[in-house]
């Protein structure tokens, strides 16, 4: 990758330090970040976050830092981020030789998704490592991992030892076939809840009554009908 065509980003260096300092730069829209490596001590910096997102987004892992005098070639090191809000507060770099590898974090991005089979048949795939760690030469760390799931089916596993690393890219693990990019599980089953088969009874004000009651209020009805009935006397008055 030539230099001209790498994302390039300029800072100012600090020159105030403290954490007043620090509260009230990050108020005013700015990152502050520190520059490690090249031989030299650490170089203190800071840029308007709009622009240092702008290169982050791109995804690039190698980008130009340029300081008043020249630029010099970095990776993020680590980032440091409001635990609410979110946003970018603070930056750290490492700067690298062009000519000597170095290891770095690569995101695995999966395609294909909606057209696996399994998928359609209502399975759960799911992302399980996100990342993995390569050494490369600064120009030749990849972006992204693309790997491909179109064709999981049902109960199917992808490991990173089916992953072809791109050209002058190792995978640093101790065993690929131990590390899970993907799985697709069966569909997930729910359990239907019970239905009662005995149907509930319930009352001209609304409230369930229970079924015997309301038997034995039938027969205590039926027997009062029986008592109010008038007794038949014969012609000549007896029983």
């Amino acid at each position: 990758m030539a230099t001209q065509q790498r994302p390039k980003i300029k800072v100012d260096e600090r020159s105030e330090f403290g954490s007043r300092v620090a509260k009230r730069k990050r108020r005013d829209g700015l990152v502050l970040g520190v520059v490690y490596g090249g031989g030299d001590d650490a170089r203190a910096f800071e840029v308007p976050e709009r622009e240092l997102r702008v290169v982050l987004q791109t995804g690039a892992q190698l980008f130009d830092l340029e300081f008043d005098g020249g630029s010099i070639p970095v990776v993020v090191k680590d980032q440091q981020r409001h635990p609410v809000r979110g946003h970018l507060q603070h930056l750290d770099l490492l700067e690298v030789k062009l000519d000597v590898a170095i290891e770095s974090e690569v995101p695995i991005e999966l395609e294909g998704v909606e057209e696996a089979p399994g998928v359609k048949e209502g399975g759960v795939l799911e992302h399980v490592t996100r990342e993995v760690t390569v050494e490369a030469l600064p120009t030749e760390i990849p972006e992204q991992l693309v790997v491909d799931v179109s064709a999981m089916e049902i109960n199917d596993t992808i490991q990173l030892s089916t992953v072809t690393p791109p050209q002058g890219v190792t995978f640093m693990v101790d065993d690929s076939e131990e590390v899970t990019i993907a799985t697709l599980s069966p569909p997930r089953v729910e359990e239907e809840p019970e239905v009662e088969e005995e149907a509930e009874l319930v009352g001209e004000d609304g409230e369930p009554i229970e079924a015997e009651e309301g038997a034995e209020g039938e027969a205590e009805d039926e027997g009062g009908d029986e008592q109010q009935e008038p007794e038949r006397i014969g012609e000549e008055g007896g029983e």
